[in-house]
């Protein structure tokens, strides 16, 4: 049984870690005045949220030793694709019709 834990620990870092690389590059590439558009932090604070979120996901394992560093940066990186990815996209897509 402590193999199968291994096995979805391994796929959720894998899973999460990939997930915080995309979150870190879609913040780097949206266009600074849309943060401040949307109200939210500014574009460096995000980089430095998700980057930082992402470097625990890539550094950190979620059965290890520093699995609550583990989590930290994925509820960064979670907060960042719920909450202000969405906004970003409205904001610069326009109006819809």
């Amino acid at each position: 049984m402590t193999n199968l834990d291994g096995i979805v620990y391994f796929l959720a870092d894998l899973g999460f870690s990939v997930f915080g690389l995309f979150a870190f590059f879609h913040a780097l590439s949206q266009r600074v005045d849309a943060y401040t558009a949307i109200e939210r932090m500014t574009k460096p604070a995000w980089l430095g949220i998700t980057g930082g979120g992402t470097a625990a996901l890539l550094l950190f394992s979620p059965g290890g030793v520093g699995s609550i560093f583990w989590l930290a940066g994925l509820i960064a990186v979670l907060v960042y694709m719920v909450d202000v990815r969405p906004k970003l996209i409205e904001v610069q897509r326009g109006p819809r019709w």
